[in-house]
């Protein structure tokens, strides 16, 4: 077996819970949820394309109570009922999964978490790399030196490095961690007060729970008392959160070998869940038409050094010029710009570095001025050699989020032509849902750590602006971001370039939009700040209004914007009926919640009036008029290609997709955007453009009859 076909254990329960919380409640035409049954369904097929394993298992809970309700009886006890539309996809799900030929396993007296450590034991003992598909911090105790973590949500494989770095310890210490933490989801205890830095802490310095607890007495201040305080629970709390990876199968671990599929169990399935694009999968399959290549790049399970890497420090001429040099007869060169600030408006360049092959890259800085900064090049000189490079169309540039820089550049007078390949995008369209900056993508990718500019920078309030960073480490930092956009995409585009129709949407709709969106951007949007404030003095008047009648309703002060307040004013004094809880198990007054009681009660429809005027007034009529920028005396956010996963652009500071058009007050933040005088302002939209893809591609006559005759759909 190679290491690019793990065996592969998927944390079934996991899978089923998050697919049904993220994706939307989807039933058949009879009624049945599917949501959580496609989800599952759908991250499964993806996996077994990606990584084609020789050996895998869809680890489920069995239903009731597992060997730690014996060792603690109130484990997980505080957990509510599974949602019975989550209940009625199980037994639809394992038959759609054994139907697919897949081995499904189910152990009474345990958690799918320990089959999934008893079969990684057994993998390792047979000499096979484990991949174990989970979110589950829990299931971290198992990473190692042939175990990889794999969580398809984030699209994110975690190694032994990777936990160390998301936890503070290695998997080693997981267990001893998870009991100083606790976990509210399964009711583990922990130590109250003790949080997952201090935990960290504390067991790289004593390296074991065991020595902590030995040394107890040492710890002192107000987190040594709660150590001691909560010293007696401790090994239960390990106890709990060891996983027992020799749990006695029903099936031998060579019966985990992938089966073929029962082609028409699963014809029958997909009909009763209307899954009509997959049954047209079942139609198509033949010698004719193969599945498909595997999109994911194999899995190296073996623990291999880093790349050497060179990245230069250039502080002379003759050095920058011997590289712009090589960036004149360069095919294509990595760019990158280092600035005072992330507002595109306001940036300023403290440097620049550049790549034209991998593991090789130069920084040049230009503005550091922190006391005993070394001389450095001049910054009008350094642009002005760059210039013809960086105007001309005809010399392709590739950058991580260039859109940014290519603001930063016009803020010196230069105009960034000849983009031709972003990083952001080529991950953004190759997949959609995933993590697109640069670090994660270097994690993904190319199993890579890269420097952090908290690394470099610090963080909160003492974090030092990139100008204040010193030469030693801004010199690799910004090196490293030139050559790891250089190295991801030599990853990424070549499986753009396998895919016609997604190497079409990128290079003739993603990359020619970053220039439209650019100089959106920088024209920016002009609001009339009188209209704006006069509208927020009104908002607050009606808001005191509503105040005033919910006092009168609810008998007494009580501050609306408190949802402690809310629930004893609803639930307690008032006796309305709750209804869903909050983690804590508190009666929830969310938004969902008060629309529910709304229809029957006058207080919860006032609150829900006071919410929505309130958000109005601190999100747009107060804070539009302090956006406007001084010089430009516009509005000017930033418009985001890479975070909806629908492919729908997004904004920030200020979000204009949000503003509401079905109230009045709504309408009248809208008549705020004015154009200039002697121009006209045009809006145009898709109609419902998302359902109308829909009812195409799914032929549903109801849909199909709606959009047909007009209908308000």
């Amino acid at each position: 077996m190679t290491a690019s076909n793990p065996c592969v254990l998927v944390d079934g329960s996991s899978w089923l819970h998050r697919a049904f919380n993220a994706l939307p409640a989807l039933s058949t035409k009879t009624g049945e949820p599917t949501g959580a049954l496609y989800g599952v369904l759908n991250m499964l097929r993806r996996l077994l394309a990606d990584y084609r394993p020789d050996y895998l298992a869809v680890v489920f809970d069995a239903p009731g109570k597992t060997f730690r309700h014996e060792q603690f009886a109130d484990y997980k006890a505080h957990r509510p009922p599974m949602d019975p539309l989550l209940v009625q996809q199980i037994e639809p799900l394992h038959a759609c999964i054994r139907a697919l030929g897949l081995p499904l396993l189910q152990v009474g007296g345990v958690e799918a978490d320990d089959v999934i450590g008893t079969l990684t034991q057994q993998a390792i003992a047979k000499g096979l790399p484990v991949l174990i598909v989970s979110g589950d911090k829990d299931l971290a105790q198992l990473v190692g030196e042939r175990v990889r973590m794999l969580d398809t949500m984030k699209n994110l494989v975690t190694d032994v490095a990777g936990v160390e770095q998301k936890f503070g310890v290695p998997p080693a210490l997981i267990v001893d961690w998870l009991a100083l933490v606790g976990d509210t989801s399964d009711n583990i205890p922990g130590v109250p007060g003790v949080g997952p830095v201090t935990a960290a802490k504390w067991l790289r310095q004593y390296g074991s729970l065991d020595a902590l607890i030995a040394d107890a007495a040492a710890i002192t201040g107000k987190i040594g008392e709660k150590l001691r305080a909560g010293l007696e629970q401790l090994p239960l709390s390990r106890q709990l959160a060891t996983l027992d990876c020799q749990v006695a199968l029903p099936v031998a671990f060579e019966e985990l070998r992938p089966a073929p599929p029962d082609t028409a169990t699963l014809r029958t399935l997909y009909e009763r869940f209307e899954f009509r694009a997959w049954l047209r999968d079942l139609s198509s399959a033949s010698p004719a038409n193969p599945a498909p290549a595997p999109t994911q790049p194999a899995l190296d399970f073996q623990e291999t050094p880093a790349e050497p890497v060179t990245y230069q420090l250039v502080l002379d001429r003759p050095t920058f010029e011997e590289w712009l040099t090589r960036l004149q007869a360069a095919d294509l060169f990595a760019f990158d710009t280092e600035t005072t600030s992330l507002n595109y408006l306001d940036a300023r360049i403290v440097g620049v570095s550049f790549a034209v092959n991998p593991c090789e890259a130069a920084y040049v800085p230009l503005a550091h001025d922190y006391p005993g900064a070394p001389d450095q090049l001049s910054r009008e000189w350094v642009l002005e050699r760059l210039r013809p490079l960086l105007e001309d169309p005809a010399r392709p540039k590739l950058g991580q989020h260039l859109k940014y820089d290519s603001h930063v550049l016009a803020n010196h007078g230069i105009t960034l032509r000849g983009i031709r390949h972003d990083t952001l995008l080529e991950s953004y369209v190759l997949d959609s849902t995933a993590r697109h900056d640069m670090d994660s993508l270097a994690e993904r990718h190319l199993k890579l750590r890269t420097i952090h500019f908290e690394d470099v920078a610090g963080k909160g309030a003492k974090q030092l602006t990139f100008n204040q960073v010193a030469l030693e480490q801004a010199g690799p930092y910004a090196a490293e971001d030139a050559d790891v956009t250089l190295r991801l995409h030599r990853c990424l585009w070549p499986r753009l370039e396998r895919e016609p129709g997604l190497r079409r949407l990128y290079e003739e709709l993603e990359i020619p939009l970053i220039d439209v969106l650019a100089r959106m951007e920088r024209i920016g949007v002009r609001v009339d700040a009188a209209a704006l404030r006069q509208q927020s003095g009104e908002l607050a008047k009606r808001l005191w209004e509503l105040e005033q009648q919910a006092h009168d309703l609810a008998g007494g002060r009580f501050n609306l914007g408190s949802p402690k307040q809310l629930q004893v004013i609803l639930f307690e004094r008032m006796g309305l009926p709750s209804g869903k809880k909050t983690a804590t198990g508190q009666a929830s007054t969310a938004e969902d919640v008060l629309q529910e009681l709304a229809l029957n009660y006058p207080l919860p429809k006032v609150i829900l009036e006071h919410r929505s005027l309130s958000k109005l007034k601190s999100t747009y009529t107060d804070r539009l008029p302090e956006q406007i920028h001084p010089q430009t005396g516009r509005v000017h956010t930033s418009y985001h290609q890479a975070v909806a996963s629908t492919g729908r652009l997004s904004s920030s500071d200020p979000n204009l997709q949000n503003i509401p058009i079905r109230t009045a007050e709504g309408r009248r933040i809208r008549q705020a955007f004015v154009p200039e005088p002697g121009w006209v302002m045009l809006a145009a939209d898709y109609s419902q453009i998302e359902l109308r893809i829909m009812a195409h591609l799914s032929g549903d006559e109801g849909l199909l009859r709606a959009f047909a005759t007009g209908a308000d759909v």
